[in-house]
């Protein structure tokens, strides 16, 4: 595993693991232990998923000697700016942005939520083949050669498995400039320019 240093000195997995969209409580609780059993120790959540608790209970079951002792000792700063990125919406004016500012980037949605074909495309697969690797394996290396912090999810640790296992091969200069030329400027997963898509998102009230 690679590590990104962030603007307060600590310094953060390249690789963690996403539970967006696993609504229901016991398998967000057994797909969290189950990551950290993989090897993840950066764990993504939000008060809008909905499952806070779950994948509490699923750290609190790995870790349940020093889980206490960490919850007491989380400082919170804003480092990572967590936006959509894979390689049919690269953001690479986002990238530097956030560069100037110190601030790492991380991925929601890195595999594309699996549009665009991205599992069978036909240069991501023969690119893989070189490596011995998956079309997905290379996309997620990728990012992560960007700088880029990537949080892919998963419920079947076969998978957890081999998202995790991209850190023992690299891209070539040509094969990120091959990958980054698939980028279409635009989101096809969200409008993030959409008033009404911002307003119903801080309007949304989770906690009271």
């Amino acid at each position: 595993m690679e590590f990104l240093t962030l603007n307060t000195g600590a310094k953060m997995p390249v690789e963690g693991f996403g539970v967006f969209q696993i609504p229901d409580a016991a398998q967000c609780e057994q797909v969290v232990y189950d990551a950290i059993k993989t090897g993840y120790r950066l764990l993504d959540t939000a008060a809008a998923y909905m499952n806070e608790e779950a994948l509490g209970k699923g750290v609190a079951n790995f870790y349940p000697a020093i889980l206490a002792n960490l919850c007491e000792n989380v400082e919170v700063i804003p480092a990572v700016n967590q936006v959509e990125l894979h390689p049919f919406f690269a953001q690479e004016a986002a990238l530097g942005n956030m560069k100037s500012y110190g601030v790492v980037p991380q991925a929601w949605g890195p595999l594309a939520e699996g549009k665009h074909g991205i599992f069978t495309d036909p240069e991501l697969t023969e690119i893989g083949k070189k490596y011995g690797k998956s079309a997905a394996q290379v996309v997620l290396r990728w990012n992560a050669q960007r700088g880029v912090s990537i949080i892919p999810k998963s419920v079947h640790v076969e998978r957890m498995e081999q998202n995790i296992d991209i850190w023992d091969f690299s891209l070539t200069e040509d094969e990120m400039k091959k990958i980054a030329e698939k980028d279409l400027g635009h989101s096809e997963i969200v409008n993030h320019e959409d008033p009404g898509f911002v307003k119903a998102l801080c309007g949304m009230k989770i906690h009271e």
